[in-house]
């Protein structure tokens, strides 16, 4: 049995305009489980209109009115628990016990936090060059976001950008990934059960290249925070010239592993890194640099971990720790970049192929590749899938030229037992965030988190309070005293 969603608007749950739908297909077992509107323009167009009029009275609330609203969708998230997680695996192919559950929780989260920071937004007393003068300078909420976020994790992604947007004072029209509708249009139920003025949240399903090229270019929307690939994030930023932009985009995290490192650690690490989310994640680590004399030994650890402790299967059993990738493109380019490094002369340790017996054509088998070399795709690509690529390096500072050579600037990670290097290498790299001692994968969503200055991987900070500056403004105020 199928289920029908609808798209939300102005306070009304609705379809496309012109009645278009979009299936969606469970990636486990290729299977159609429901539709969602195909939104189009004109959709985007009606959803930031009821924005901008919500928009003035719901900043006008206090910060502590906002706040109680968002604790409102916290409960509402809350009650609906089982029902989100069992949509995102079948939507988006997390196992249900290993992850789904973990992200609802996570976005549980974001709206908690999102509740605490509206609170929490301070000004500023300014001196003036008169002392009949007093300054006051505080900030306000930009207008209407914009936000497009991905199928990875389609409710954390969002959640990430929402809640604070929201928190701040502004309205809010959201086009979330295609392949992961579904479960978006029941989060959307979760923040519709939350009773918000109308109109303050929207959400409009439909393709990215009409929808959320609608709400870029749009001059209803004052701010775009956008999570996803590099290539449809260069895109936005095109079209939303002009406009103050919150971008997280992609990466290829760099695992560095010396000679020092405490060996079951960076293995345990690494199974984080490379075969969380099957892979599927921007923090991913994409490049494994273990130096020479520990090569030997980490290679072979990793290969029995990950025979011993990656489970791929349905997604639904609960002693399933993978389950399908999310897509047939996702898959498509794992495959060729495994088959790249093979036909190249990298070795593959584990995995190396597709695994169609579990239910369909988008599982893939965990994979580790050694001696993958800086010219296979793998290394220079984002692959997006569940690959461990292993490079031998000579030392530190090999692994740091490698990272700095690179395009993207997320994350990295480094694996020693020398806190002196672990903290040079820190400071070396040019990253958004460096782990010591831990995989590329973690990482905690109260911090500030995004790509470097001049990388690929985005602009601007998501996480907690470091969110609110992209969606707020300084407005300064002179008081006459005379």
């Amino acid at each position: 049995m199928t289920e029908r969603r609808s798209m939300f608007i102005g306070g009304a749950w609705v379809q496309a305009a012109d009645g278009q739908t979009l299936e969606s297909l469970n990636p486990a077992t290729g299977d159609a489980i429901g539709t969602v509107p195909k939104g189009d323009r004109e959709d985007a167009r009606r959803a930031i209109a009821a924005a901008n009029v919500a928009c003035p009275a719901w900043a006008g609330l206090s910060a502590f009115d906002r706040a109680r609203a968002l604790e409102r969708i916290h409960a509402a998230v809350a009650a609906r628990r089982d029902e989100l997680a069992r949509a995102l695996t079948a939507d988006q192919g997390k196992p249900l016990r290993a992850e789904a559950f973990d992200e609802v929780d996570e976005l549980l989260a974001y709206w908690q936090m999102g509740a605490e920071d509206a609170k929490r937004m301070e000004g500023l007393i300014l001196p003036s060059i008169d002392a009949a003068k007093r300054v006051f300078a505080y900030r306000v909420p930009r207008g209407v976001v914009g936000v497009i976020t991905p199928w990875n994790w389609p409710y954390t992604m969002a959640a990430e950008v929402v809640a604070p947007a929201l928190a701040a004072g502004n309205a809010v029209v959201w086009n979330p990934a295609s392949s992961t509708s579904l479960c978006s249009a029941v989060m959307a139920e979760a923040i519709a059960d939350a009773d918000l003025p109308p109109g303050v949240f929207n959400m409009v399903t439909g393709p990215g290249s009409t929808v959320g090229d609608e709400i870029a270019v749009n001059p209803g929307t004052a701010t775009i925070g956008f999570v996803g690939s590099i290539d449809a994030g260069r895109a936005v930023a095109a079209r939303a010239a002009g406009k103050d932009l919150l971008l997280e985009m992609g990466g290829n995290g760099p695992l560095v592993v010396l000679d020092d490192a405490d060996v079951d650690a960076a293995v345990e690490g690494t199974l984080a890194a490379c075969f969380l989310n099957a892979g599927q994640s921007c923090t991913a680590g994409e490049r494994i640099l273990v130096q020479g004399g520990i090569h030997d030994r980490y290679v072979a650890a990793l290969a029995a971990a990950v025979e011993r402790e990656i489970r791929l299967g349905d997604p639904l059993v609960d002693d399933t720790t993978m389950g399908p990738l999310n897509n047939e493109p996702t898959a498509a380019k794992t495959e060729r970049h495994v088959d790249d490094a093979r036909s190249a002369g990298a070795e593959i340790v584990a995995g190396g192929r597709r695994a169609a017996e579990h239910g369909s054509r988008l599982f893939f088998e965990p994979t580790v590749l050694d001696r993958v070399t800086a010219d296979m795709e793998i290394a220079r690509e984002e692959t997006f899938g569940p690959v461990a690529p292993v490079s031998v390096i000579r030392d530190v500072e090999e692994a740091i030229a490698i990272v700095n050579g690179s395009p993207y600037g997320l994350l990295s990670a480094i694996y020693t037992a020398d806190l002196r290097v672990g903290l040079r290498f820190a400071e070396s790299v040019r990253t958004g965030w460096v782990n010591i001692n831990e995989g590329t994968n973690y990482w905690e969503s109260h911090l500030p988190f995004g790509g470097r200055a001049g990388s690929k991987s985005g602009v601007g900070r998501v996480g907690g309070r470091f969110s609110l500056g992209r969606f707020t403004e300084l407005k300064t105020v002179i008081v006459s005293m005379k």
